[in-house]
């Protein structure tokens, strides 16, 4: 066997592994994933109440023209 066939047989394997992992670990959407219930996510709104007061702020710092 030659050098270059060696090295394309390892590049086969290595083409395979890297494209078997992006299968598994990509996003492809629902596929070998379980759905997620639409029923679970609760609004924000309702959660968390409004503040009463806006918090304080930091010294304000003009420019002043020259």
């Amino acid at each position: 066997m030659t050098s270059q066939s060696v090295g394309s047989f390892l590049g086969a394997i290595v083409a395979v592994i890297v494209l078997g992992a992006a299968v598994v670990y990509g996003p492809i959407g629902q596929f070998g994933k379980p759905a997620k219930p639409a029923a679970a996510k609760q609004p924000a709104a309702a959660a968390q109440p409004a503040p009463a007061e806006p918090a304080p702020r930091g010294p304000v710092i003009r420019e002043v023209p020259n």
